[in-house]
């Protein structure tokens, strides 16, 4: 990359106003889970960490199934404000926390509680890439971003849809959000509801290319049920679960591709007519 983006690389990409707004934002996520911690009986806590395996997660249920039935409301916040944090700043490991909520609430409780803090997490991811978000991708792929141009197939809608993760400010995502405006809900919802793109990238990316929030809102709220159905089912038999690449098999991912199609369908016909 020349001109502009030919120096990125070689200095800090955040303005000190964006990394003031961005600290706040942690600031307001720490203060938060300190009231929740605060307001918990005296104990030991050492348990309480990310999950990062299995039994991590095992350990960390057994532990809270306790304090779920005796300080419901803690243990409801503290969840929510954990996912969202994880979500506003693209941590991995938010599957670990939907299979918790299977574990601690149930599957309808969860699927609900997953659906609203995975929402939330990523409005506030959506935002706070609006704010700092282009330049910080910009400077970390700047390569990627050249060759990701490449990419772009625009005759061929399959192929665009599979280099979607190759953006560019020029580049496939832009280009399909400008051709789908009129279809954009039913386009943003296939892509949450199928393993196309990951869904930290749509988060940041929409943004970047103009998704007007109402729609990122509503395709984000609809579009993550089927999924958090699955894995916070699973979530229930936690002891049965074998690894993370159980949770989603042949069968699960191409019935969210199906689901994914038929949301698409209605977009697809209206460009034949």
């Amino acid at each position: 990359m020349k001109g502009k983006g030919g120096d990125v690389g070689s200095r800090f990409p955040l303005s000190s106003r964006e990394v003031a707004a961005a600290s706040t934002v942690v600031l307001g996520f720490v203060l938060g889970l300190l009231g929740v911690y605060l307001t918990m009986p005296a104990s030991d806590y050492s348990f309480l960490k990310l999950p990062r395996t299995l039994e991590d997660l095992q350990i960390l249920r057994d532990h809270l199934e306790t304090y779920t039935s005796d300080y419901t409301a803690q243990v409801l916040v503290g969840y929510c404000m954990v996912y969202i944090f994880m979500q506003t700043f693209m941590i991995p490991g938010t599957v670990f926390m939907s299979l918790l909520a299977g574990a601690l609430f149930g599957v309808f409780k969860g699927v609900a509680l997953v659906v609203f803090t995975a929402t939330a997490g990523a409005s506030s991811c959506y935002f706070l890439s609006k704010l700092i978000g282009r330049p910080l991708v910009f400077s970390l792929w700047p390569d990627k971003l050249s060759f990701f141009q490449e990419q772009v197939n625009l005759n061929s809608c399959l192929t665009c849809v599979y280099f979607a993760g190759k953006m560019s400010e020029n580049g496939f995502f832009n280009s399909q959000v400008a051709r789908r405006r009129g279809g954009l809900l039913n386009y943003m919802l296939f892509l949450r509801l199928t393993p196309t793109l990951p869904n930290t990238f749509i988060n940041v990316a929409s943004p970047i290319v103009d998704v007007p929030y109402h729609i990122f809102f509503l395709a984000t709220l609809i579009g993550l049920v089927p999924a958090a159905y699955v894995t916070v089912k699973a979530g229930i038999a936690l002891g049965e679960l074998q690894s993370i690449e159980d949770l989603y098999d042949f069968n699960s991912i191409a019935t969210l591709f199906l689901i994914g199609i038929v949301s698409i369908t209605p977009t697809l016909i209206s460009k034949s007519k």
